[in-house]
């Protein structure tokens, strides 16, 4: 595909993924526009100057009379949804913020691209392994049915249930991407395990886990979860992809306890040995996915090894410490416990 020609809108922008997908999609010479609620200076997509590249649309995925302008207004051929509420222990204290975001805003935004259907060609709907819920049977394929319990899996139940009515229903060109935990620079939620094992490491600080430490998760790069995004963009008109949910996974699940021994071997703070608080409440313990069906038919693998992925975040975060003139403060910015 050519994305010099196509108008490109991207709903979750600011956040880490929506960051650097805007940043391909721009590079790639594409037309983009991007859906913004609130404009923090040290998002990625701010703080790099990407934004000034961009047509900014300020709204919120909430009010359909926005989301239905803007495609309108700027003729939108291509849609990637990635706009959410995504912190699980959030949706656990405010469900209602989460159900609104997570499955209004997703409605909201399939029905403007059926109304549109005249010039929308194609629709990626951001989607996560969560939206499985706790299955008894590992790796999870596509043949998993969504069955979500918790207020934040339900949403991404929900999420890909309205996708695929609408592709069923309507025939909108529109198929899920599904994926485990992903992590990159640029992610400031430091309840998550990546970035608050680098700051708690960068700090000298022993990093806190609310978990026993031993979930079981997939861990995907951002980058290769951007190859993904745009591999579904570009097939998602034929046949076997459009209407589709497709797992994207390096499929090498590991622990808590092997993701923060990764990260502090890789800082060289091996001796930061992690705290357990094994506190962690309405969270599947094991949970990975199979990536066969993005392998056959999309020819999507993962490009970087953990190591590799982690190497270049640890980088990101260092020059953004580095970047306050100070070490971050844990009052500010919350205490930095992760799963």
């Amino acid at each position: 595909m050519n994305w010099t020609q196509q108008r490109v809108l991207v709903t979750g922008a600011t956040g880490m993924v929506g960051s650097w997908l805007v940043k391909r999609l721009l590079d790639l010479g594409a037309y983009t526009v991007v859906l913004v609620r609130d404009q923090n200076p040290h998002r990625e997509l701010i703080r790099s100057g990407n934004i000034l590249r961009t047509t900014v649309v300020s709204g919120r995925l909430e009010d359909y009379a926005t989301i239905e302008r803007t495609i309108a207004k700027h003729e939108v051929d291509t849609v990637f949804h990635l706009g959410a509420q995504a912190i699980g222990p959030t949706a656990l204290h405010i469900p209602l913020v989460t159900f609104e975001a997570n499955i209004r805003g997703t409605y909201n935004v399939l029905e403007a691209c059926r109304v549109h259907r005249a010039i929308v060609s194609r629709v990626v709907v951001a989607s996560s392994d969560k939206a499985y819920g706790a299955a008894t049977q590992l790796p999870y394929t596509e043949l998993t049915p969504p069955a979500g319990r918790h207020p934040y899996d339900v949403s991404k139940s929900c999420t890909d249930l309205l996708a695929m009515s609408y592709a069923d229903t309507y025939e909108l060109p529109v198929a899920v991407a599904r994926c485990g935990n992903i992590f990159g620079g640029g992610d400031l939620n430091w309840s998550r395990i990546v970035p608050g094992t680098i700051r708690s490491v960068w700090l000298g600080q022993r990093p806190e886990l609310r978990s026993d430490g031993r979930f079981t998760r997939d861990y995907l790069y951002v980058q290769d979860v951007v190859d993904a995004y745009l591999r579904l963009a570009e097939h998602c008109e034929r046949e076997g992809v459009q209407g589709e949910a497709f797992n994207f996974s390096p499929e090498r699940p590991v622990t808590v306890f092997e993701m923060t021994s990764a990260i502090q071997r890789l800082m060289n703070r091996p001796d930061l040995e992690p705290v357990i608080l094994d506190k962690a409440r309405a969270e599947i313990r094991d949970q990975y996915l199979d990536a066969s069906k993005a392998h056959e038919r999309l020819r999507w693998r993962p490009r970087y090894s953990l190591d590799a992925g982690l190497t270049d975040t640890i980088a990101w975060y260092e020059r953004f410490f580095d970047s306050t003139l100070a070490r971050p403060s844990t009052e500010s910015c919350g205490s930095p416990k992760s799963l």
